[in-house]
């Protein structure tokens, strides 16, 4: 795969940044792509130098004027811990940071950029968002599906919005990307910028996406209950359901967090059903030996098994295919397995994706959230644009929107993998 990491600026920086600070980033602040010494040069730039991407930081000379500088946060998708922080810690920092008093913040999503729904935006201040990462979600709502991006630029434009913070997943970034390129070919002074958000965790090229480390906290707790309902009961099975479209890290994280997991079902490593060596014979084996079970499965985990609609797979107003219930198709096909044997079981299912989804972020994840937030706030002001901030090796860095591309999976023979087959004792493949 070609990188391209160029990152766009919108013009020369002229404004003394207002920042008492000892040390500002440069543009020639940059962070080795890959750091393995076996492959550190095996990609290299245009000037024959190993690929790099810019550092995130407060630059010395700032592009747009404070006192006349009007920005908008504008939050899309789905709900994940850490929402609430990222507007807090932005609208902080251009207020009393760089002295940007003029704040909005956009209303359900990209909707609230056209101007035909009638959603108003919100002035934002620092008494307005000072206890704001106390609750879940966002205050400013969210919504899916697209909108078109000549309506939008020129919502900002008649708004005299220079700069659009846009918290969301690839959908979101995408539709970033299409606005910027509007506001490319108009020749408007507007940044863009990206905070990327997936609870899943499977951007690629990003280290972690904020919310993760509240969701694998949060789906031990859920573990912990499950583990507890199968030990007080008869032959008793747990059986949890979490987030996981297309990646399972979620799933392997929580189970490696919380080790009386005995089965991970994810996305990435296909199973069966029937057969001597399939799933259900082979928690059949462990029920019996050891009078318990605890079962978690990522929601995209075992899609083949599922019956598929006639009418073709059918996807949301992202475009997100639609799965089917992976959990409550296993709860049916366990149990009636073990009433085709004639042996008692007692099965409790926990699907807590919404209640995890919904939480205030943890201690970690509001760190990390106040961190994009400042570090996306300081791209802004020196006049970048088309741009994600991101982390990468625990350095946070500047990519191109196009980077926050959703598919990043767990190698099945990877380390992450082979450490909870470890910790779960389950066989490496369950074919049938």
């Amino acid at each position: 795969m070609i990188f391209d990491f160029t990152i766009a600026n919108l013009g020369e920086c002229r404004i003394s940044s207002p920042l008492n600070i000892s040390r500002f980033m440069t543009d020639n602040d940059r962070m080795l792509f890959n750091t393995h010494l076996n492959n550190y040069n095996e990609q290299m730039d245009s000037r024959g130098l190993p690929l790099s991407v810019e550092a995130a930081g407060p630059r010395r000379r700032i592009f747009f004027n404070p006192e006349q500088t009007c920005a908008a946060i504008v939050t899309c998708g789905g709900l994940c811990p850490g929402i609430n922080d990222v507007i807090r810690s932005v609208t902080m920092t251009l207020c009393y940071r760089y002295g940007v008093k003029n704040i909005l913040g956009i209303k359900y999503g990209l909707r609230g950029l056209n101007p035909s729904y009638g959603d108003k935006p919100v002035a934002l201040t620092p008494d307005y968002v000072k206890d704001i990462t106390s609750i879940g979600g966002s205050i400013l709502s969210t919504s899916r599906g697209p909108q078109d991006e000549k309506v939008m630029v020129d919502f900002l434009e008649s708004r005299k919005i220079n700069i659009l913070f846009c918290v969301g997943g690839d959908g979101t970034m995408r539709a970033a990307e299409k606005i910027n390129a509007e506001i490319t070919a108009r020749n408007a002074k507007i940044a863009v910028i990206g905070i990327p958000k997936t609870i899943d965790n499977d951007l690629n090229l990003i280290e972690k996406s904020f919310g993760f480390d509240t969701a694998i906290e949060k789906s031990v707790e859920a573990l912990r209950s499950a583990h507890v309902e199968a030990k007080g009961a008869y032959n008793g099975i747990g059986l949890v359901k979490i987030m996981g479209r297309l990646s399972g890290y979620i799933a392997a994280t929580a189970a490696l967090a919380q080790g009386d997991v005995n089965f991970v079902l994810i996305p990435e490593v296909p199973f069966d059903l029937k057969g001597d060596h399939g799933f259900l014979k082979i928690l059949e084996k462990r029920v019996k030996t050891r009078g318990h079970a605890v079962i978690l499965a990522a929601e995209g985990a075992g899609q083949n098994l599922l019956n598929q609609s006639s009418n073709g797979q059918q996807t949301d107003a992202s475009g997100n295919i639609r799965l089917q219930d992976i959990g409550l198709f296993l709860k049916n096909t366990v149990e009636e397995h073990f009433r085709e044997i004639n042996m008692e079981i007692n099965l409790k299912y926990i699907e807590p994706s919404y209640l995890i989804r919904s939480v205030p972020a943890n201690a970690s994840d509001s760190i990390y959230c106040g961190s994009l937030g400042q570090y996306s706030v300081h791209a802004a002001m020196a006049g970048k644009t088309g741009l994600l901030v991101a982390l990468r090796n625990n350095e946070y860095v500047h990519l191109p929107l196009s980077a926050a591309i959703s598919g990043r999976q767990i190698d099945p023979q990877g380390s992450v993998w082979l450490r909870v087959l470890e910790t779960t004792g389950q066989p490496v493949q369950m074919k049938g």
